[in-house]
């Protein structure tokens, strides 16, 4: 199964292009359905697991610990992806810099993805919740492989997508051959799930004009439905 997921996951940077729907009316439909998939995503499964490390470590070391080190560390991972893409949309509107501005962003993503898929491997969990949290990140990988697509079409197909695609694959080797401890894995988790809520929000959450309600509706419901289910019946 791991190897399968890898594979999606790499497709879905490589070829991502070639099967989003052109039409408009189609497109805000898609973009709004997975982005209430992703919306759901965060509010029932990313902040309660990211509460539960916070919990864990407090457990595991006591007076030493707060509870705020790893929301404070998801902090600083939203920062950071909205320095990036502050800096990006700065370039796009003065058209001189786009080309660092891509390479900025796509340098950034690869190292998020690596983060992500070495967090994927690594986790202690059953098989299931894999497959359902690797099923949102690949939903989460779309529309970033979208967006980056969009931003700079040439110089992605050209060289970008396999950049994104290889950071998955490095990630994934790394999490199968190294094993960090439980406090450096829950700082990584924090991380990327403050850059994944603020992506969320600003990139995955359609705008007013691009929205289509019921279809973001149903990947709200759909989500929260599967996994509220999926948590009752297997303790997660």
């Amino acid at each position: 199964m791991a190897v399968g997921i890898l594979m999606i996951y790499m497709a879905t940077y490589l070829f991502t292009y070639q099967f989003v729907p052109s039409d408009k009316v189609k497109r805000s439909m898609w973009i709004s359905f997975v982005g209430g998939m992703a919306a759901s995503y965060v509010f029932v499964y990313v902040l309660p697991y990211l509460h539960e490390y916070q919990h864990s470590i407090k457990e595991d070391y006591g007076r030493l610990a707060t509870q705020t080190e790893l929301y404070f560390i998801g902090l600083i991972g939203l920062i950071i992806f909205y320095g990036v893409q502050a800096y990006a949309y700065r370039s796009e509107q003065a058209q001189s810099h786009q080309e660092p501005a891509f390479w900025v962003q796509v340098i950034f993503f690869t190292m998020y993805n690596v983060l992500i898929s070495y967090s994927i491997v690594s986790t202690d969990i059953s098989e299931i919740q894999a497959l359902f949290y690797a099923s949102a990140i690949g939903l989460h990988f779309l529309v970033v492989a979208h967006d980056l697509w969009r931003y700079a079409p040439e110089k992605y197909i050209s060289t970008g997508r396999y950049m994104m695609a290889s950071g998955v694959l490095i990630g994934w080797v790394t999490g199968m051959w190294l094993q960090l401890s439980d406090l450096i894995e829950a700082i990584i988790f924090a991380f990327i799930s403050g850059a994944m809520i603020l992506n969320v929000i600003s990139n995955e959450l359609p705008k007013h004009r691009e929205a289509h309600f019921p279809a973001f509706t149903i990947g709200v419901i759909l989500y929260t439905s599967i996994t509220m289910v999926l948590k009752l019946f297997f303790e997660w």
